[in-house]
């Protein structure tokens, strides 16, 4: 017998949307699914390793460059917009010839938004239902929910109600977009270990601020006395490790290191991407965020667990490695007890799926 072909594509911004592609292909080949995976760049390159024996195609990169200053983001991202609606269009028709070529039964995207086609049901995976942006807010979010109603469904990874964790970012009334909340979404696992470190720093996102703030958290932490270890989070050819007295460096890590080191450690230092908020809510964590600069998003995700209690954070300029004094006044992130049906979710590729 053979098994249907899913496709699962992940945006290539960070490797939060690749990280999280991780449990939904696994979930896909427990319940009898063959997973193809496509994507580009360092996103494209985790997934191959973390699956290598499945299938997988290069789509065409969006060409997102981030700003040095924070300030001149929004409009830096404007001038970039044209090139980025070409990828996508490009993505498209790449897709539709994945689908003849493979014989693909469905399609999951996380945030590509060109990855989905008409001949299968598609399926599209994202907690930004509402992208922030300033006083342009109206506009992304518009011609964000443009993309989104071209699929069957979006499935949001987290919870509908109003305890959750991705707030207005991830809520919306509107019923044309056909929204399904999934529960959150981690690839990891909490496990009883004895602690190892007193700090995890784990970074992630688009450069060049991934490497700005790297080099900002080399020079504070010849200030701190405990044991760190450090995932810079560089995808390279092969996982490497090296100590500087306290402190272990690790380019990268894949799943089972990961896994180990988050439950290693006490606190964790890091982007308060939704992704990693989804990880250290499975994981029951302390943690300190520094937003990245001019990320509307993360700056509002931020503010939202500081308000509540969780999690304190700080700007990328004015962060000292003695703010992480703070965390210990807050109660951290907490596990929100949702389990994935993932069986009910992937019978919309049977033909037997509704909202």
């Amino acid at each position: 017998m053979l098994h249907k072909k899913i496709l699962v594509a992940a945006l290539n911004w960070g490797l939060g949307h690749a990280t999280r592609c991780i449990p939904v292909i696994e979930a896909l080949e427990n319940q009898g699914y063959t997973p193809v995976i496509a994507s580009d760049g360092a996103a494209l390159e985790l997934l191959k390793k973390e699956f290598p024996h499945l299938p997988a195609f290069e789509l065409p990169p969006y060409h997102i460059e981030y700003a040095r200053n924070g300030s001149i983001l929004k409009p830096k991202l404007l001038m970039q917009l044209p090139g980025m609606l070409r990828a996508i269009s490009n993505e498209n028709e790449m897709i539709a010839r994945i689908i003849m070529q493979e014989n693909i039964s469905g399609i999951i995207s996380d945030n590509r938004l060109g990855a989905h086609n008409r001949s299968v049901p598609s399926i599209f995976i994202t907690h930004q239902v509402t992208i922030l942006s300033g006083n342009t807010t109206w506009l992304t979010t518009s011609m964000h929910r443009s993309y989104l109603k071209k699929y069957t469904e979006c499935w949001v990874p987290d919870l509908a109600s109003s305890v959750n964790l991705s707030g207005k970012i991830g809520h919306s009334d509107d019923d044309s977009l056909r929204l399904r909340y999934i529960g959150p979404l981690s690839r990891l696992h909490k496990k009883p270990v004895q602690r190892k470190y007193d700090l995890m720093v784990l970074l992630s996102g688009p450069e060049p601020q991934r490497a700005i703030l790297e080099e900002k958290l080399t020079r504070e932490l010849q200030h701190y006395t405990g044991y760190v270890v450090f995932v810079r989070g560089v995808v390279e050819g092969e996982e490497t490790v090296h100590a500087e007295g306290r402190i272990t460096y690790y380019n990268f890590m894949n799943t089972a290191t990961l896994e180990q080191a988050f439950n290693d450690c006490e606190m964790v230092l890091c982007r308060p991407g939704y992704t990693t908020i989804m990880d250290l809510a499975k994981l029951c964590k302390k943690a300190f965020f520094i937003p990245t600069p001019g990320m509307s998003e993360q700056e509002y995700l931020a503010k939202k667990l500081k308000k509540a209690g969780i999690a304190p954070y700080a700007s990328q300029n004015s962060f000292k490695i003695t703010d992480l004094q703070k965390a210990l006044m807050y109660k951290g992130l907490r596990n929100m007890g949702e389990n994935i049906k993932w069986k009910d979710l992937f019978s919309l590729f049977e033909g037997e799926g509704k909202l």
